[in-house]
């Protein structure tokens, strides 16, 4: 019985990330027919550079947090 809610979560990430991908597949097609291509580059070009700040943002989040945890003597170990 323990194993039931790892198998729904499993289920329900892979549900959701095909819907995703689905969802911006269809979008992605649908701004090259209407916009063109160099509109299109222009806005994934933009799109990356949101992802980049955003990975290095939290990045910088979690050494933040884990120093500021080991400063103030919290054990924050994974083991």
């Amino acid at each position: 019985m323990e194993w039931v809610p790892t198998v729904f979560i499993a289920f329900k990430v892979s549900v959701l990330a095909i819907g995703m991908f689905y969802a911006i597949k269809w979008h992605y097609d649908k701004a090259r027919k209407e916009n063109g291509a160099q509109k299109q580059r222009a806005l994934l070009r933009a799109g990356g550079v949101v992802v980049v700040v955003f990975v290095f943002l939290l990045a910088a989040l979690l050494l933040l947090t884990f120093g500021l945890g080991s400063m103030l003597g919290i054990d924050l170990t994974f083991s």
